[in-house]
């Protein structure tokens, strides 16, 4: 950053900061509702994905959500670790909610957010049974793959290397999602129940991009901590699902 030049308008020409000292209160902010969010619903996801682990159909099945359980809460702690670099108390966070706790699924709108819990709304849905478990890995899997591109490239370095980290490992958690979506449609009856298990998760996973032409995108992406517009996020995500979904011949919502 050269002499006279502010830590925004350094931001706002692509500049990177390595440090919490160096980072403006608002960056501070963002970022940490960034972090907040993340950590929140990995570690709601892996909470809620635990309690399908018996459900699954063979023993290859267990280890996979094992694995997703797993490595959903590693990707937590990484993130949280950051958070601790910030003043964010790490030794309690994990505890202070009950992070498998769900709405039900007939609840209208959007679930309030309940205390300091930053989870996205997605994650406050309960899985029904081993097809819907599938189902919601591979739409929310897909998502994750989009906006995890985005994450790479935020301007806190220390926060994109780690994000560069976890990308390729949930990427393979969407594939093992379709490789179980895969089989699944394959037995006789069971693409219909994916079928509304899609029907189901699919707009919930859309809403977590949030909204189109959101008047909160151009200050982050002055800050370098956003890059790409939430309908263009929402398209990808919308194309590449719908590839996905053409492999077990479900059709597009």
């Amino acid at each position: 950053m050269s002499d006279g030049m502010s830590i925004e308008d350094y931001l706002a020409q692509g500049g990177v900061l390595t440090s919490p000292a160096n980072a403006p209160p608002r960056y501070r902010g963002e970022l940490l509702r960034i972090m907040a969010r993340f950590v929140d619903s990995e570690l709601a996801g892996s909470a809620g994905f635990a309690d399908m682990i018996n459900a699954a159909p063979g023993i290859r099945e267990r280890i996979a959500a094992s694995r997703i359980v797993l490595q959903k809460a590693e990707h937590a702690a990484q993130v949280l670790a950051i958070m601790g670099d910030f003043g964010a108390d790490v030794d309690r966070y994990a505890s202070h909610y009950p992070w498998g706790e769900r709405v039900a699924r007939d609840t209208p709108g959007r679930p309030a957010r309940m205390g300091d819990d930053m989870r996205l709304s997605v994650f406050h849905y309960p899985l029904q049974d081993w097809t819907d478990a599938v189902v919601m890995n591979v739409l929310m899997g897909t998502a994750a793959d989009v906006q995890l591109q985005e994450l790479t490239r935020i301007s806190y370095a220390p926060l994109a290397e780690v994000f560069r980290t976890i990308a390729p490992r949930e990427a393979e958690h969407t594939r093992l999602g379709l490789e179980g979506l895969v089989q699944i449609c394959a037995a006789d009856g069971s693409r219909s129940a994916a079928a509304q298990s899609v029907a189901f998760w699919r707009p919930l996973v859309a809403a977590s991009f949030g909204h189109a032409a959101s008047p909160r995108f151009e200050a982050l992406r002055k800050f370098g901590l956003r890059h790409t517009p939430n309908e263009v996020l929402l398209s990808e995500w919308t194309a590449a699902l719908d590839a996905a979904l053409s492999r077990v011949a479900i059709e597009p919502n």
